[in-house]
């Protein structure tokens, strides 16, 4: 009678198996103990643990000896009674990294090519260790890579055979010399040895192997030796007994049931021998039946001419869910799984091999107050300790630039040995001071420069010592790894240590932090295998190498809500199962291209094809497919692009045409009702704001320009006034067309105060001195230096020749003269103010007033309008003799002076109509604009006046404008 059994899809195979081992253990309890059950994985054990525990009621059981095949190790096969087995360790995985990196970078300098940085070198490592692992699964020998015929492959082919000898050559030899195997030949090793011990010393009691593929080679031979055992059984999953002959025959490997076809061939038995070990009569069969229509082989798709009525209710407890972006996917996956809680006793489970859409689910289920066991745990450089890490070392490798700064300093772990609240006050002090605006000069010392205050430099100064090791390391051409990582730990320790814990204690706590220290131990001990590097790089090395850590919590998760990858899921059961991101691409995943062989040369080498990894996500995807109650999930758009639904569901969509199916249950309604959770019962569109303060918190003094803001947008005024609102210059801001601006008119008036009355006798050689004094100040960047220094050379040349000509009747320039004058109003005296770019005393006795603008001048009708009223309300002052060292005089000319460079330099324009009219005009206008306003009653609008309102706005988020304005001026 044949030892191998298969459980049918559908059914809970761990507890499927559990129940039947109780029951030949019958109310023995040694007889349980006595047997031994070879499982895929750690988590397949604990969930075997787990069936045993619940079918027992609870009762105390003496469970058989659980072994992960993929963890298998001598200790285990001593307990199995073999002999000992005297192995080599095996090489710690970053060890192995990085010693291939460095073998990588001798290579590629030795072939005089590119060059790799260390952490692509990294990269290239972790896909050589790929190849490295899919030789040793597959028991090849790399010596037959030599038989791979240069003539038969190009050129380049056989440079990539040349740079396998990496793996050919020195690799072995690095191996010998430490003393060390690689994992998946020592794991080879163990599990040979254990095939070997029970050929030789057949165990009495019963062995099953459950739920393997026998993928691998090793594992294939592992599981004919139980199945060769007196009391050996192997248990497989979701076996197709029905499949016709020619669809057996015909299996490719991207089915769901090649693998399980290879193995039984590896064991010598028929298909038709394997028994269930269940019976089928309560399973979902005629589901089972028709996935196995729609997976059909290519070869025999014929039949889908002949299909069989289905009864409508095989597809009862299958809902399809097809969202529109991921986002919907994972609200209405969440609000499933949340719903499923309320159901006593039951679980869910997640079943995505998509990590974006796991953490997306994960995410949805916090605003519940629920934290989920995600079987991939986080990424270690997106956890609280590890993205700590990462920015501490790119901070100082940034020698301190304003976003890098800021994002470490306001980490959660920062505390710079403070305390934490009086640290986060000191780094918001630092942002205001100097890290917003321009970008200060680099490093620490030029934070220092930026600020005054003596405590925020004292601590400053400590973070330059503390950093100094550290930024020494990534400064040199040559740096040790070791040296690096010493440095990059020791700092960070020193920044993440407050009043009240040192830095250890508060880096290395918690999951999260045990991960990150364990790593950071691994990383130290495996250091000395890359050598030196160039210390910039050292950031992006340490990312790289991060990459592959998770952290994985034992607790705090919820223990009835589950994500699972797909291998994770294999032999797991849950009431709703949803399988989740069912597109091409993402599951399954397209075949891997692989680096380092064509598809021709692995063939010729031996090694599977891609294809297989497609087979073994489709056995995960059918036997999910099998489960009571499952959702098959996917999203219509990602980034704005069209999926392709899943090959597989493509197949059943067209296979439940054909019988005329149709999903009973959509789930279009989770989607419906996930949108509900943000949705408010009732939306009253906003009004205009216009608050109304009283007349005593109303401004009594503004300046010229803000007299312009408070004509177009009232409610600027308020919020810069009333509410005393400033908006923050951007962190690290680029210089733009306003810092130009101010340089222009810094250069002009050091130019006008040195010649306030005759012009020296190369005006433009002096305006080019004081615009170079200025940008050497001011444009620290080259590129501002290109860009914009030939626009103020044009401009130089063109205020040359107009002073030239203008001079003459000049009597003396007044440069950026401060001025005001008070008017009488109902509220009490208001003051105007203005700083005017300049006042020329003419011959005659008048005065002109010109206003710079490197941007476009306003036009003549919207000064006449009294919507540009700067330069008129700048003469109303100047008439009353308002500016200082500048007497009382008509105003003769109001001009802009167009200063916007390129071929022309600049252009004069007069402000429009008479200056003595313009000005009687503006103050009458400003008369009564002051009067409205100290009306308590008059509020203080948003923008009355859309096609007037000002271009740019700091307050327009605060006035809510884009929820109650319409058309083209929503949008601005």
């Amino acid at each position: 009678m044949s030892p191998v059994f298969t459980i049918p899809p559908g059914a809970a195979f761990v507890d499927t198996l559990a129940a039947h081992l109780l029951a030949e253990a019958g109310g023995d309890p040694l007889a349980l103990a006595d047997m031994e059950i070879l499982l895929p994985t750690r988590r397949a054990c604990r969930a075997m643990s787990d069936a045993f525990l619940r079918l027992s009621g609870g009762r105390p059981l003496l469970l058989p000896r659980l072994r992960p095949l993929g963890d298998m190790d001598e200790e285990e096969l001593e307990l199995s009674g073999a002999d000992p087995l005297d192995l080599a360790p095996a090489v710690s995985p970053c060890e192995r990294l990085l010693i291939l990196a460095r073998l990588i970078l001798t290579a590629a300098r030795a072939q005089k090519g590119h060059v790799p940085s260390p952490d692509q070198a990294v990269r290239l490592a972790s896909e050589l260790a790929k190849l490295l692992d899919a030789v040793q699964v597959e028991r090849l020998d790399f010596a037959a890579l030599a038989r791979l015929v240069p003539d038969d492959y190009a050129g380049h082919w056989q440079l990539t055979l040349d740079f396998l000898k990496i793996l050919t050559e020195a690799w072995p030899r690095i191996l010998a010399e430490r003393g060390v195997l690689d994992p998946e030949e020592r794991l080879n090793r163990v599990m040979a040895a254990q095939v070997e011990a029970w050929r030789s010393r057949p165990p009495r009691h019963k062995v099953i192997a459950a739920g393997s593929t026998g993928s691998r080679p090793a594992t294939a031979d592992l599981l004919a030796a139980v199945a060769g055992l007196p009391a050996g059984r192997v248990v497989l999953a979701g076996l197709d007994r029905e499949m016709d002959g020619e669809s057996w025959a015909a299996l490719d490997p991207a089915h769901p049931q090649y693998g399980l076809k290879a193995l039984l061939a590896r064991l010598g038995v028929e298909r038709r021998a394997v028994r269930p070990l269940t019976a089928d009569a309560d399973l979902r069969q005629d589901r089972v039946r028709l996935l196995a229509e729609a997976l059909r082989p290519a070869a025999t798709c014929e039949a889908w001419r002949d299909l069989p009525a289905l009864d409508p209710r095989v597809l009862d407890g299958v809902w399809r869910l097809d969202a529109p972006t991921p986002r919907e996917e994972a609200g209405a996956i969440a609000l499933m799984m949340r719903h499923e809680l309320g159901r006593t006793g039951h679980t869910a489970a997640l079943v995505t091999p998509d990590r974006g859409l796991a953490r997306r689910v994960a995410g949805e289920l916090e605003r519940w107050g629920i934290r989920i066991d995600d079987s991939a745990g986080r990424p270690l450089g997106l956890s609280e300790p590890g993205a700590f890490l990462r920015l501490a070392a790119e901070m100082v490798a940034q020698d301190f630039a304003p976003h890098t700064l800021l994002a470490c300093l306001k980490h959660p772990l920062a505390a710079g040995g403070m305390e934490t609240s009086a640290f986060r006050a000191l780094v918001r002090r630092l942002e205001r001071l100097a890290l917003r605006g321009p970008r200060p000069a680099p490093g620490v010392a030029g934070l220092r420069r930026a600020v005054t205050e003596p405590r925020l430099s004292a601590w400053l100064a400590d973070l330059e010592t503390m950093a100094a090791a550290l930024a020494e390391c990534l400064a040199a051409d040559e740096a040790s790894l070791a040296a690096l990582l010493r440095a990059h730990m020791e700092f960070a320790e020193w920044l993440a240590g407050d009043d009240a814990l040192p830095g250890p204690a508060r880096l290395w706590r918690g999951e999260a932090g045990e991960a990150a220290a364990r790593f950071a131990a691994e990383l130290a001990a495996a250091a000395p295998a890359l050598g030196t590097m160039a210390g910039r790089c050292y950031p992006a090395l340490f990312d790289e190498v991060m990459a592959g850590v998770a952290v994985r919590s034992a607790w705090d998760h919820h223990p009835r809500l589950f994500i699972w990858g797909p291998l994770e899921a294999r032999l797991q059961h849950a009431d709703l199962l949803i399988l989740g991101g069912l597109n091409e691409g993402t599951w399954p995943a397209p075949p891997e291209a692989d680096p380092w062989m064509s598809r021709p040369m692995r063939a010729a080498f031996g090694l599977a094809p891609p294809e297989r990894r497609i087979g073994l996500a489709a056995h995960d995807f059918a036997q999910g497919f099998a489960a009571p109650r499952v959702v098959l999930s996917r999203s219509l758009r990602v980034d704005g692009t069209p999926t392709v639904p899943s090959r597989w569901l493509m197949r059943l969509d067209a296979v439940m045409k054909g019988c005329g199916l149709d999903f009973a249950e959509d789930g279009g309604q989770w989607l419906d009702w996930h949108a509900l959770l943000d949705r408010p019962g009732s939306w009253k569109r906003p009004e205009i704001p216009a608050p109304a303060p009283p007349v005593a918190a109303r401004p009594r003094r503004l300046s010229v320009t803000e007299i312009e803001t408070w004509m177009r947008d009232p409610y600027a005024i308020y919020a810069r006034h009333v509410l005393r609102l400033r908006a923050l210059d951007p962190i690290d801001a680029d210089p733009g067309a306003a810092e130009y601006g101010s340089m222009v008119h810094e250069a002009l008036e050091l130019f006008l105060k040195d010649w306030p009355r005759a012009l020296p006798a190369d005006p433009e050689a002096e305006l080019l001195r004081a615009g170079r004094q200025v940008f050497e100040a001011k444009a620290t960047s080259p590129a501002l230096w290109a860009f914009w220094w030939p626009r103020f050379e044009s401009v130089a040349r063109w205020v040359a020749a107009k002073e030239r000509g203008r001079r003459h009747a000049v009597r003396e320039v007044h440069a950026e003269a401060g001025g005001s004058l008070e008017i009488a109003a109902p509220g009490g005296p208001f003051t105007l103010t203005a700083k005017a770019d300049r006042i020329d005393e003419m011959a005659d006795g008048s005065l002109a007033l010109i206003d710079y603008k490197t941007g476009t001048p306003p036009r003549p009708r919207e000064v006449a309008a009294g919507f540009a009223p700067q330069l008129p309300l700048e003469a109303v002052i100047a008439r009353h003799g308002g500016f200082g060292g500048v007497g009382a005089a008509e105003v003769s000319e109001l001009l802009y002076w167009h200063l916007k460079g390129g071929a022309a330099g600049g252009e004069e324009r007069p402000a429009g109509g008479d200056a003595v009219t313009l000005a009687e005009e503006a103050l009458e206008g400003l008369q009564a604009l002051v009067a409205v306003f100290d009306d308590p009653a008059t509020p203080y609008a948003a923008r009355p006046h859309p096609e007037h309102a000002p271009k740019y706005s700091d307050y327009l988020h605060l006035a809510r404008v884009r929820e109650w304005a319409s058309g083209g001026d929503a949008e601005e």
